[in-house]
This record gives structure tokens, sequence and C-alpha cells, in this order.
């Protein structure tokens, strides 16, 4: 698809090149020049405008507990991480018949 254009004032997306590109009424694009290229994406909110202030502070409390452990590796092989965790299932076994 072509368009001409017409003014200095804008440019127009055609709206079947709009539907295509599956914007919306009230969708929020951004656009990219590079070379004479333009492209147009639409703009993905961040996380932070997912979350209310209190969920925020709820997921980051909960990451904060999650760095504390428990931590296994690093392994500097998949061998290393595969025995680990054969060692850690006969671990569990074994507190498991001694309950």
């Amino acid at each position: 698809m072509t368009a001409t254009v017409k003014n200095r004032i804008g440019l127009t997306v055609p709206p079947s090149v709009q539907h295509k590109a599956g914007f919306k009424t009230g969708d929020v694009v951004e656009f990219k020049v590079s070379g004479g290229v333009i492209t147009i994406l639409p703009k993905l909110p961040s996380a932070d405008d997912e979350y209310t202030p209190e969920q925020r502070r709820s997921i980051d409390a909960q990451l904060d507990e999650a760095e504390k452990g428990p931590f296994h590796g690093p392994f500097n092989t998949a061998g290393e991480a595969i025995k680990f965790l054969h060692r850690e299932i006969r671990a569990r076994k074994a507190r498991r018949k001694a309950s």
C-alpha cells in the first residue's frame, strides 16, 4: 500500500494498515527512525505500569525473601547439577523414611 504526503502537518496511516498491524483506538505507539526508514511499534507497558504501588511493594518483598535462599549452585556443568539433584532426592527420601 502507498500513501501520498499531502502537507507538512502529519502523515496518516491508512485504516487498513492500522488493522493489519493490530492497532486499536487508544493504543500508544512509538516511532523509530533509522536511515530514512520509519518503524511504528506498539508502546508496551513497563512492569511498573502493570501493578499498583501496594502490589509492587508486595512483589518486591517476596523477591527480597527469595534472595535469602536456599540457593544451590552455581554449577560448572550440567553433570554437576544432576549429581546434586540425585543427592538431594536421596536425602529427602531418607528424611521421609525417618519421619
